[in-house]
């Protein structure tokens, strides 16, 4: 599979060029006329250490852009998920309640997270269109991981 690198620090993330991206940080990819998505390397790598998934609904569900739906806990975070696109959410990977495992260890694979239908034309990026944003908002993402928002 071809893929780009983004250099996190002295950490490499991969992203796949089979698949779109949103930015916030889930990768896309059609599968039988849905798209699936799932975090990116990027996400875990920012997470690291995923052991808890919820979801705030049920499928099937419509649902907006930036709406909650649902939470995930880490070594580093509890953090709120939202939806990356406007459209009907079909189904959650199940397997993920039971054991979020995977979404460390096989990330771009059956660690993905949801399927759905997009309304409209997804407004998804490329690999290389993601990771070039990703090089614009590295600096600022280093000094808020770091706490160091507010310095200058």
């Amino acid at each position: 599979m071809d893929s780009l690198r983004f250099m996190m620090g002295e950490f490499p993330a991969e992203f796949p060029t089979d698949r779109n991206y949103a930015r916030n940080h889930m990768w896309a990819k059609e599968v039988e006329e849905r798209i699936r998505f799932g975090f990116t390397a990027y996400a875990v790598r920012l997470l690291q250490d995923v052991y808890f998934l919820e979801w705030l609904m049920d499928a099937p569900a419509d649902w907006s852009r930036g709406d909650e739906i649902g939470v995930i806990e880490s070594k580093k975070a509890e953090s709120s998920l939202f939806a990356p696109l406007d459209g009907r959410l079909l189904r959650f990977n199940e397997r993920l309640l039971d054991d979020p495992s995977a979404i460390n260890t096989d990330k771009y694979g059956a660690g993905w997270l949801f399927e759905m239908e997009a309304e409209g034309e997804p407004a998804l990026e490329s690999a290389t269109d993601y990771v070039a944003w990703l090089s614009e908002v590295w600096k600022e993402t280093q000094r808020t991981i770091k706490g160091q928002l507010n310095d200058p």
